[in-house]
Formats: structure tokens, C-alpha cells, sequence
């Protein structure tokens, strides 16, 4: 039985892998390719430069900046959204009133579009017409900030967007988690005396971990792109102060025409992106609790 099992296992597999290397890895090693030539999208052979472009992007100010910007993201997106998902996790979690309709609510975000969002936005942060600039002003605030036109505070802005998108799909997924965890494990710390902070610190977060560690390695990717938010509401403005290397990446390619040196900042997000994912399953590994 075992000796033709790839008789019929070949078979099955063969379509699946067959399209995962036309329409997966042959882009990649393309792209690899590319990233290697001097090419504006027209001709049909790329000029070879070798690592030319990748020198290119040590001297380039823009695309130092537009790292930065990312950093910045990397750093305070992954902490505020799963502080603020695990915090709205476990008050859902303790029989609050009306518990089914807030997680409906705060998740209804993540199904909404990108795009949607970043124009909805962009409405309410306009400076004339703008909801949250009326509200300010309502409450005394005479000369309230020009959100996404003062570099000051469009980074900051567009941040906060992308953690009211995200926080709900975290928060779910939190709730999942604690659900799972037995009752019989927080009435044995109650009767221990334990608090609220306790049962949170030393029961629901350890054994929420491998749930945790998943959300933040999700969130460090999505840091590392922002380009659809940051492409609607700002196109990486005002004077750069939101640019990004996705954003970068696609004024360098599609208005720029140069496809060789995007490629390579695309080559070089693709390396971040798997270095920080391995990075970070790595530190924060730990011993699997079971329960």
C-alpha cells in the first residue's frame, strides 16, 4: 500500500505546485532578477548593473526617510494594537452588558476596505468640514491642527487609523483565546487572593502567548507595507512626512519609470520582512503552556 502512494499522491499535488511556481516563486526570482538590472519597463532586456541599485539605496535620502517613517510604525502600531485589543479582550470578557454588540462593532472595521477607510478618513480629519476638528472646536479649541497637512502630526494621524482598522480582528482574536482558558484555573487564583491584574498578568497573557506572539509578527509585516492607507490619505505627504517605502517604492516604478531601483527597494522590503518575521518568532519564543 505505502510502496504506490506517490502514484496517487503526484497526481494531486502536481496542479497546486504548477501554479504555486508560475504565479509564486517565478515572480520572486524575477524580481530578483530586476532588482540587479537598470530597466524602465520598456525594453525587453534589463541592463545588468549588479548590485548598483542596492548601492544606489545606501545614498538615497528618500529612501532613508521613508524607512524611518516605517520604523517609527514598527515600533508603536504592534504595542498600541495588542495592548488595546487585549484590553478591550478581557473587559468583553468579564460579563460586561451588551458584550456581543461591542465586539460586532468594534471588529466591523476590519471588513470594511482599506481604501474606504483612508477616504472616510480623510473626511474626518478635513480641516473645514472635518468631525473631529468641529468636535475640538466645540470644546474650545480655537485653531485646531491641519492633520494631514502639517508634517507635525500626519504620520501620527495615519498611525491612528490603521489601530482603529486593526484593534477589533486582534481583539476577537484575543477573546477567542481567553474563552478557551478553563474557569477552574481563575477560581483556584481568586480563592488565592489574586486580582484582576493578576489573573490577567500571571493566567490569561502566558497562555495567550503563542496567540500573541502571532498577532505581533502579523502586525510587524503590516508596519513594514502601510502603503494603501498611507497612498489614500496622503500619497506620503505633506513634504514627505508619511512617505513610506511602499509609497516610495510605487512613485520610483510607476512614476519615475524606474523599475530596476523599485524592484530593488522591493527586494530590500521583502529581506526586512523575513529577517524581523524570524527575528521575532525567535525572541519570543518560549515554553508551550497546555491546558
Amino acid at each position: 500500500m505505502y510502496r504506490n502512494k506517490y502514484r496517487l499522491i503526484i497526481p494531486f499535488l502536481f496542479p497546486s505546485v504548477l501554479l504555486y511556481v508560475v504565479f509564486v516563486m517565478y515572480p520572486y526570482l524575477r524580481a530578483m532578477y530586476i532588482s540587479f538590472t537598470r530597466w524602465r519597463g520598456l525594453t525587453p532586456n534589463p541592463e545588468f548593473v549588479g548590485l548598483e541599485n542596492f548601492a544606489r539605496m545606501l545614498q538615497d535620502e528618500l529612501f532613508w526617510n521613508a524607512l524611518q517613517h516605517n520604523v517609527i510604525y514598527l515600533l508603536t502600531l504592534p504595542i498600541v494594537t495588542i495592548s488595546l485589543g487585549l484590553f478591550l479582550a478581557f473587559l468583553l470578557t468579564q460579563g460586561v452588558r451588551f458584550a456581543k454588540f461591542y465586539r460586532v462593532t468594534f471588529f466591523f472595521p476590519q471588513v470594511m476596505s482599506v481604501v474606504a477607510i483612508g477616504v472616510l478618513w480623510s473626511f474626518v480629519y478635513h480641516p473645514t468640514m472635518g468631525i473631529l476638528n468641529s468636535l475640538l472646536m466645540l470644546v474650545g479649541v480655537q485653531e485646531p491642527p491641519v492633520w494631514l497637512g502639517n508634517p507635525d502630526t500626519a504620520l501620527g494621524a495615519v498611525g491612528a487609523v490603521v489601530v482603529w482598522q486593526s484593534v477589533g480582528f486582534y481583539m476577537v482574536l484575543f477573546i477567542a483565546g481567553m474563552e478557551s482558558i478553563p474557569n477552574t484555573f481563575y477560581e483556584a487564583a481568586v480563592i488565592d487572593g489574586a486580582t484582576r491584574w493578576h489573573l490577567f498578568w500571571h493566567i490569561t497573557l502566558p497562555l495567550l502567548w503563542d496567540t500573541v506572539r502571532t498577532a505581533l509578527v502579523f502586525l510587524a509585516i503590516g508596519a513594514v507595507d502601510m502603503f494603501a492607507i498611507v497612498q489614500t490619505m496622503t500619497e506620503g505627504g505633506p513634504s514627505r512626512a508619511t512617505d513610506v517605502l511602499a509609497t516610495y517604492l510605487y512613485e520610483t516604478a510607476f512614476l519615475g519609470s524606474k523599475f530596476g531601483y523599485a524592484t530593488a527597494i522591493a527586494v530590500s522590503m521583502f529581506l526586512m520582512v523575513l529577517t524581523l518575521s524570524v527575528v521575532l518568532m525567535r525572541v519570543t519564543a518560549r515554553e508551550s503552556l497546555e491546558y
